[in-house]
């Protein structure tokens, strides 16, 4: 591949090496072609671009100099691509920096707009990575100083953009940072300001937001002798006025899995199937790269992904760490990011719909049969859907494409095998040059291995420490040892099991044993989750994770914090084969999760809770084999997992599987601690009310009731938070007694045991239940006047819940029983977004479709508001009950029905109820 860069230096690079063009003459040479983008320049303008006013006596001599000197140094594969036709010049570049900078940028702005932020994220971070420098620094015409001015307020932009996904992704801390340099850099655009101002209150920093918003009040007075914008202006009317919408609202969708990131490394010999499968794509339907283990499917796939550009968003499904059958729908789901709720399948074809998409479904051969069934059901029901499949073998479905990808020709020292192992192994031999007999050496080498790409980069890589010819005679000992050699050929056949074990083999023995313990990471794993294999030798890991990934062992992510390393799919499956302890390294990843699990225990009651959760949706698969490896191996180790992970697995998980994880770790741990076995059941409580099972929240609360008496009081704090969530769920379920005894316990222990901040929490969930229990108006109005004075935290989002629905139920208990409705909910909604708490928002917001109504609000709009909240609990597999009166349909009752397809987005629902 060639390409061209002029965002910064102007140079070309060939294959991944760079070309020598010479000095600053060749350099405005290429910088003009490269800004006329592949038309011709006539000789006129490549003249004055390189020598202004003063050009030599035969600028058309020189200028052909100059051209054959540059194609020269491209060698015969690109010479051709600098040429002349009867207009002039052109350079064909297969890339031009600027081109993929511009195009990325317009990519992220969209996807931003659409609300997804990661996607934009990472858009504009590779965009910015290309900015070098000035653009086109060698030229002077008007026409580079256009461009220049062109692309530069683009990066200006681009900056401000990435700011903003930050912000929206929940990074505010960074964010801050980034922006706070950026109103230096530039202090007089006012996006810039706003987007800083959002951060700082994000960051609970609300007095700092407002200095900000002074200080730029001041600055555009003082320098322009205007006034803020209306943007500014608005926000600061938010600020003082602790508005809602300016904390973050979505709620975590489920998290579509990284993309498989193009390798940096050069694509050779593939060309003629590249092309044959973007024809075979542009006709069919269903095409299926099929071939051995190692031959370079997914690398094929990734190139010809490629070449469709940052625009183009196919679903990609790596189905490599799927273990069995049953897993590929729910696989193909989180890649399309439909959240399951029953037929995963059904769901995902309803989510793509009649519309123009591209499937990829990765490494297929393990779950055969389970993803023929997916791809059948799916092509026909979705018209406009192409589907990309790799695997060994066919799917055996109507209308399957085959193209078979076919190991590299070796048979000469010139073709494709010797050619990408002679461009790996200079890779580690920086300015090697390989003699006849090395070459020679190298076709034994491609020719004993098959020419399977995956097992050259292996060879290549142990290249740094012994000769060619030594890693031919090794190659032949041991496929003699592994087995006999088919009839008519000496090695032609060898497998790439028998390669992976020759490569696994020459590791480092430090190496080779991090490797054989790393299988068991479900989805990919951290450097910390390394370091638990070997707790004492943090050093040692890191070197030894850098080695492997040195030799494409091990593949690193470095586009997301922190790094994510992930197994190729045959070394992670032939380590699992050559392990001689499993079980332990099934182990130490679980353990690897109760690690995960205990922080998590602490972190989601801090500040920053929000963002913990999300960064725990990248270790759900971990989490999933961690619990299930303990389920069998240590029952009170998963329910301790389930105990810790209850928040996340309330707020970041589908309803429906947490409630599973956690009946299961109770069934299968009886003698577990009953403290643990109560916070356990506490969890499934709050689930099972978000559920709708009202007679199932019930019978949980006098589960847990009869255990009081057993758990121990030595823990003060969790001992309190127990009692306090058992009070909680004898409110919900409108058991006075039960409620107002457990509240006075928690009282009296948190005075002894210096819990002050349990008092008010437990007096709120008293005075919940009383009032809910009442008949007297003027006792429901006292009630509501005492919650509204006496809750505090979290506890003023439920408390200020509960009155606004007692003012909706009855609306004769004051004359503006909607105006104090609508205020109270308002207080909750704020409340529950403060601390990113959805099943109790998404409640807030079913109630408070009413009081808009109520409060003289279109019908239309509050119906349509009551929609969307169910569609939005349906996504999360859960219902909204309400606290005053759960499980009654009291409010679609009162409202006209609701449109089926309301489509609001999470900032629009917040948006209806947050507004005046």
């Amino acid at each position: 591949m060639l390409e061209c860069r002029v965002l910064g230096t102007v140079g070309l690079v060939a294959d991944g090496a760079t070309v020598d063009i010479g000095g600053a003459l060749p350099r405005r040479l290429i910088a003009t072609l490269a800004l006329w983008d592949g038309k011709a320049v006539p000789d006129d303008r490549l003249a004055q671009a390189m020598w202004a006013d003063e050009p030599p006596p035969k600028a058309g001599a020189a200028l052909q100099a100059y051209v054959s000197r540059i194609r020269s140094a491209l060698g015969p594969a690109y010479r051709d691509r600098l040429g002349r036709t009867p207009g002039g010049y052109f350079l064909h570049a297969d890339e031009i920096d600027v081109r993929r900078y511009a195009t990325l940028i317009e990519a992220a702005r969209s996807r931003l707009g659409g609300e997804r932020a990661e996607a934009a994220r990472d858009q504009l971070t590779e965009a910015l990575g290309l900015w070098r420098g000035e653009p086109y620094p060698e030229l002077t015409t008007e026409a580079a100083e256009a461009e220049r001015a062109r692309l530069g307020e683009l990066r200006e932009g681009a900056l401000e953009d990435l700011a903003a996904a930050r912000l929206a992704l929940g990074d505010a801390a960074d964010a801050v940072v980034a922006l706070e340099q950026l109103v230096r850099d530039q202090p007089l655009r006012e996006r810039r300001w706003a987007l800083l101002v959002v951060g700082l209150y994000r960051c609970d920093r609300q007095g700092d937001a407002l200095a900000t918003l002074r200080k730029v009040r001041e600055l555009l007075s003082d320098q322009l002798g205007v006034d803020p914008g209306p943007e500014l202006q608005d926000l600061e009317r938010q600020v003082l006025a602790h508005d809602p919408r300016l904390r973050l609202a979505a709620p975590p969708r489920v998290v579509r899995p990284e993309p498989i990131r193009r390798p940096r490394t050069s694509f050779l010999g593939r060309a003629a199937e590249l092309d044959l499968l973007a024809r075979q794509l542009d006709r069919e339907r269903l095409v299926n790269l099929v071939g051995p283990a190692g031959v370079g499917k997914t690398r094929l796939l990734v190139e010809y992904l490629a070449t469709l550009g940052p625009v183009a968003d196919p679903w990609v499904a790596r189905l490599a760490d799927v273990p069995d059958g049953s897993g590929v729908p729910a696989a193909v789901a989180d890649a399309v990011g439909v959240v399951v709720t029953s037929d995963a399948t059904a769901e995902v074809a309803g989510a793509i719909g009649a519309a123009p998409a591209l499937l990829v479904l990765d490494n297929c051969e393990h779950v055969s049969e389970a993803a023929a069934d997916l791809v059948d059901r799916l092509v026909a029901s979705c018209a406009n859907l192409r589907i990309l499949v790799t695997s060994r073998e066919p799917l055996g479905v109507d209308g399957e494409v085959l193209l078979p990808v076919e190991p590299l020709p070796w048979a000469t020292e010139t073709g494709p095998a010797v050619e990408l192992l002679v461009d790996r192994v200079r890779a580690v031999r920086p300015g090697w040059d390989p003699s006849a007999t090395e070459l020679a050496a190298g076709r034994r080498i491609a020719e004993a291995l098959d020419g399977l790409p995956l097992a050259l980069e292996l060879a290549a890589g142990r290249a740094r420490v012994l000769g060619l010819g030594e890693i031919a005679d090794r190659l032949d000992d041991r496929f003699a040892v592994l087995g006999p050699v088919p009839r008519g050929s000496l090695a032609r056949h060898r497998t790439l099991e028998a390669a992976i074990g020759w490569s696994v083999e020459l590791l480092d023995p430090a190496d080779r044993a991090l490797l054989l313990n790393l299988w068991a990471f479900e989805g990919g794993f951290t450097l910390e989750a390394a370091e638990t294999i070997w707790p004492d030798r943090s050093p040692a890991v890191l070197e030894s994770l850098s080695a492997l990934v040195t030799r494409s062992v091990v593949v690193a992510d470095t586009s997301v914090e922190p790094t994510r390393y992930r197994l190729l799919e045959s070394i992670r499956a032939y380590c699992r084969l050559v392990d001689p302890t499993p079980a332990r390294t099934e182990a130490l990843q679980a353990s690897w999760v109760h690690v995960l699990a205990a922080r998590c225990a602490v972190s989601v009651r801090g500040a920053q809770a929000g963002s913990f959760i999300r960064m725990m949706s990248r270790e759900l698969p971990n989490l999933r084999a961690g619990f299930a490896h303990d389920l069998n191996a240590d029952p009170a180790a998963a329910l301790r997992t389930a105990v810790d992970l209850g928040v996340y697995l309330y707020r970041g998980v589908h309803h429906g599987e947490a409630m599973r994880m956690l009946r299961a770790a109770l069934d299968s741990a009886p003698d577990a601690p009953v403290l643990d076995r109560v916070r356990a059941l506490n969890s499934l409580t709050a689930l099972t009310y978000f559920s709708g099972d009202q007679q199932g929240t019930a019978e949980l609360v006098a589960v847990v009731n009869e255990l009081v008496p057993e758990l121990p009081e030595d823990a003060a704090r969790d001992y309190a938070e127990a009692l306090f969530f058992l009070a909680v769920g004898g409110a919900v379920t409108a058991q006075v007694d039960l409620t107002e005894r457990v509240t006075r316990r928690i009282i009296e222990y948190s005075e002894a045991h210096d819990l002050a901040g349990m008092i008010p929490a437990a007096e709120s969930v008293r005075t919940v239940a009383l009032l809910k229990a009442a008949i007297d108006p003027d006792e429901m109005r006292s009630y509501a006047d005492a919650l509204q004075r006496i809750s505090r935290g979290w506890n003023k989002g439920w408390a200020h819940q509960v009155v606004g629905e007692l003012y909706l139920y009855h609306p004769d208990l004051a004359p503006d029983s909607a105006e104090r409705a609508l205020s109270a909910l308002r207080t909750a909604l704020a409340r529950f977004l403060h601390h990113e708490d959805y099943p109790y928002t998404l409640n807030t917001l079913r109630i408070g479709a009413l009081a808009l109504a109520r409060a003289g609000r279109p019908v239309e709009e509050a119906g349509r508001l009551l929609a969307a909240v169910r569609t939005h609990a349906d996504r999360l597999g859960l219902r909204t009950p309400g606290l005053y009166r759960p499980g009654d349909p009291w409010i679609e009752q009162a409202l006209p029905a609701s449109p089926d397809d309301a489509d609001l987005s999470w900032n629009a629902m917040v948006a209806l109820l947050a507004d005046d």
